[in-house]
């Protein structure tokens, strides 16, 4: 899926390149030495998506005065370059004037990482993030909406900041609001529907055990966008700020019937925030038609070997996979990993692991 990896000033890397075996790789090291870096990289490349920021200017080398990527995933060079100047993207040598051009005939991407747990426990605004990241990587669609939504409840909320009657104009930004708002409620609703069966399989493959899962999508505005507007409209001009709509939806996890969040073992939050990953993976597959690629950061340490086993066995054996840890003592008792390559991030450079035979 990815043969070639290439960074300038992303991150801690002045430059790196890599060559990845088919499987994929283990890039082991120490912490705060580059390893998420290496995986976050390529969801950029793949995606235009960062897990741990929304600011494409973070990402740069302190001192650069930008950053740039470049690989081959699929078999298609790409390369995202950024600086003050903006966003500039090709794909094949070609260039694309824009994020959705670029995206269109892009890849996919699962990350799975330690703070997937709070898609579980946390609040609301990590569960939506994820259907949106999972909506526009199947839909071009998804993604259009989600942006002029959310540019027009900006522009909602700053008239509704400024006190004075601005009816008018808040009505006309309400006509974008339910335009885009419903086609991202319809999409979400399916979302979660495809999900639900794939979080329960998964969850029953993880963790060994007969764990009945429900994953419920609740919108914020119930199922008419245009009438709840109209009847908070008072509580909005009230409180001076916009609180219905697909920004304030939910979805609600319930293991044996009760809410997870509330009564699920931290072990079991644990192998359902895996489940939904999985889940993830496997509706991409579906709907997307082809296999995304695996970025798993640091959750094998925290994870038994039964857990751990069943986790890999349950990931496509296609699929290519890339995955972070501190110490591979783990890698014995999953044999489901022994043809991935082995790396080391030492310091803000990437090399071969000289001990990867042991």
């Amino acid at each position: 899926m990815l043969r070639s990896l290439r960074l300038v000033d992303f991150r801690c890397f002045e430059s790196l390149d890599l060559e990845i075996p088919a499987a994929g790789v283990i890039v082991t090291g120490d912490n705060a030495q580059g390893k998420t870096s290496v995986l976050e990289a390529l969801c950029v490349l793949v995606r235009l998506h960062s897990p741990r920021t929304h600011r494409m200017g973070t990402l740069g080398r302190i001192g650069a005065k930008g950053f740039g990527i470049a690989g081959d995933p699929w078999g298609g060079e790409r390369q995202v370059r950024y600086s003050r100047e903006g966003l500039v993207l090709k794909a094949n040598d070609e260039a694309r004037p824009s994020q959705t051009g670029y995206l269109e005939d892009g890849g996919l991407v699962v990350w799975m990482g330690n703070e997937d747990l709070e898609l579980v426990r946390g609040p609301g605004e990590g569960r939506r993030r994820f259907l949106d990241f999972l909506g526009a990587q199947l839909d071009p669609a998804y993604r259009r909406s989600w942006s002029r939504y959310r540019r027009a409840l900006r522009a909602k909320n700053l008239l509704l900041k400024d006190g004075r009657p601005r009816d008018a104009e808040i009505a006309s930004y309400e006509e974008i609001l339910v335009e885009h708002g419903s086609v991202l409620m319809a999409a979400r609703a399916r979302l979660v529907s495809e999900l639900s069966p794939l979080v329960a399989e998964a969850q029953q493959t993880v963790s060994g055990k007969n764990e009945p899962v429900t994953m419920n999508y609740l919108p914020a505005s119930g199922p008419n966008l245009r009438e709840s507007l109209l009847l908070a409209r008072d509580r909005e001009t009230r409180l001076r700020q916009a609180v219905v709509g697909p920004h304030r939806d939910e979805v609600e996890f319930r293991l044996h019937g009760m809410p997870a969040a509330d009564f699920a073992s931290e072990g079991q939050q644990r192998t359902l925030a895996l489940a939904l990953k999985l889940a993830q993976g496997k509706l991409l597959e579906r709907r997307g038609g082809k296999l995304p690629i695996y970025l798993m950061d640091d959750i094998f340490g925290e994870l038994d070997p039964n857990r751990r086993n069943a986790l890999m066995n349950h990931l496509p054996p296609l699929a290519q996979k890339w995955i972070t840890t501190t110490h591979l003592g783990w890698l014995r008792e999953t044999p489901a990993l022994e043809a991935l390559g082995r790396f080391r991030a030492n310091n803000g450079k990437v090399s071969p692991d000289k001990h990867e035979n042991h």
